[in-house]
């Protein structure tokens, strides 16, 4: 029996399990001017396999795609179709601390909109040279007098 056993190890063939992409939510801005344009871009991404969902926004310039697909599959299939397009870069302008920063107003961006941006840039050393001029816990231990 163990021969036997030993021997079938060699002749099953064993399936590899393909990992499962999860479902995404997939916004993208797109130029689209009329009808024609809306209906050429949906099919072309509802054609798509593993999509679940397509919606299509003309005035706001906006195509979501739900399912289980690839950002950067979705956004080359509606380049192809011959159309503008990028990843949708705009967030509610309630999620971000400073909408006013630098960089984050577009006045191309639908109402309520702001564009997504880093507000603050990365601490360097000198932040904390300045920190520790001063001292809570001391109050005579000021470095700049």
């Amino acid at each position: 029996m163990g021969a036997l056993n030993y021997l079938s190890n060699f002749c099953t063939v064993t399936r590899t399990r393909t990992k499962r992409k999860t479902m995404q939510k997939v916004e993208i801005k797109v130029k689209m001017d009329c009808d024609g344009c809306e209906r050429k871009v949906k099919k072309a991404v509802s054609t798509m396999k593993g999509v679940e969902s397509v919606e299509v926004n003309r005035k706001q310039s906006r195509v979501i795609v739900n399912g289980y697909v690839e950002a950067n599959r979705v956004l080359k299939r509606v380049k192809s179709t011959g159309k503008r397009a990028e990843i949708w870069p705009y967030i509610p302008q309630h999620v971000v601390h400073y909408p006013h920063a630098s960089g984050a107003y577009d006045k191309r961006a639908p109402p309520g909109h702001v564009k997504n941006t880093f507000a603050f840039p990365a601490s360097d050393a000198s932040d904390n040279n300045i920190v520790s001029f001063f001292s809570d816990d001391n109050v005579n231990a000021c470095s700049i007098m």
